[in-house]
């Protein structure tokens, strides 16, 4: 349980009654209203839909991706292995036992390559959670002990006297939490940006070579 966890249910319960003060109207021209046309959500929705974020699923996803490189260095360190044999047929094979290698382990295009760039990403994206629940949790922890707060929860004690107050009120605080999930989200663009490249299907990078010639002698061992 992080700072987010521990401060959901007093967070969501004023968040709740922001929402209900939100859509009964929110002050004109007041910074909320591009924040909501932006997000297309309520504070309150939208912070109880980033609850179900958490970077351990992450991170575990990026160790399990990780393990799976060992399987590929086994069969490359198979395919590196010396043969004894010589002739069209061995130079045959060991023109496609080099393809093999290539694809499997050799550069960022390689399934290793691939691999890794997929692990890191889904460490990235850890971080970014991790990052993103505390900025959140530091933003309801900031207007949970705002003034705007103690007046939110009298205007929706006493609806018939919530008045403008109320309103600005809660368009503050919904304004505050919007804005740090609009950062959020913003981090989590620009990381896809960054490593979409890197995470593209890898294609069979073959070179052509020429078709060996059979019918010469193959000579087994020295």
């Amino acid at each position: 349980m992080d700072a987010l966890d521990r401060l959901a249910e007093p967070g969501l319960d004023l968040l709740a009654r922001v929402d209900t003060l939100v859509a009964a109207g929110v002050p004109e021209g007041h910074r909320l209203w591009p924040l909501l046309r932006r997000m297309q959500v309520l504070p309150g929705d939208a912070v109880r839909e980033f609850l179900d974020l958490h970077p351990a699923p992450l991170a575990t996803a990026g160790h399990a991706v990780r393990r799976l490189v060992r399987a590929y260095d086994d069969a490359c360190a198979t395919l590196t292995d010396p043969v004894a044999w010589s002739g069209p047929a061995a130079s045959g094979y060991d023109e496609a036992r080099g393809a093999l290698l290539r694809h499997l382990d050799e550069g960022p295009e390689s399934l290793v390559g691939r691999l890794e760039s997929t692990a890191g990403y889904a460490d990235a994206l850890a971080d970014w959670v991790e990052g993103s629940r505390l900025a959140l949790a530091r933003a309801l922890a900031d207007v949970l002990r705002s003034a705007e707060a103690v007046t939110v929860l009298a205007a929706t004690r006493s609806p018939g006297d919530a008045g403008n107050a109320g309103a600005y009120a809660a368009a503050e605080i919904g304004a505050r939490v919007l804005t740090v999930l609009g950062v959020a989200y913003d981090g989590a663009e620009t990381l896809l940006r960054q490593w979409s490249p890197s995470l593209a299907e890898t294609t069979w990078r073959e070179r052509t070579v020429a078709a060996p010639r059979y019918g010469g002698t193959t000579r087994i061992g020295r």
